[in-house]
């Protein structure tokens, strides 16, 4: 169960920092009121629609995710980033191509988080 938690600390950790990156790179995605706040409150939901919602609406969508070679997973995606605009007041994903930046961007801040992560518990 620890670690389970750890786990989901990290990642929202993780995606409180991507999802900062994201909005001081892109002009569609923005948060305001207390920022910091904000995305703390951001990440979490984040996190939490990734652990929740996503592998349902995956499953869903998994026909259309093997008959376009796993593109429409990067929809699935989306979705999730649009899903936490809509529930977190102050932040703000303004449409498709916003969303499409965003997952982008957040991914690859994951990714490289995760890298760094990986090579911490090495040591």
């Amino acid at each position: 169960m620890r670690q389970v938690i750890r786990h989901f600390l990290i990642r929202w950790a993780s995606n409180v920092a991507a999802l900062w990156v994201a909005a001081k790179l892109l002009d569609g995605i923005s948060v305001s009121g207390d920022r910091a706040l904000t995305l703390v409150v951001a990440g979490f939901v984040f996190s939490a629609v990734n652990l929740l919602v996503k592998p349902l609406l995956t499953l869903i969508a998994l026909p259309l995710i093997i008959l376009t070679l796993g593109i429409a997973y990067f929809l699935v995606n989306l979705a999730m980033l649009l899903l936490t605009s809509a529930l977190v007041d102050n932040f703000h994903v303004d449409g498709f191509w916003a969303a499409a930046g965003g997952t982008v961007v957040v991914w690859l801040v994951n990714v490289l988080l995760g890298g760094l992560g990986r090579r911490l518990e090495r040591r």
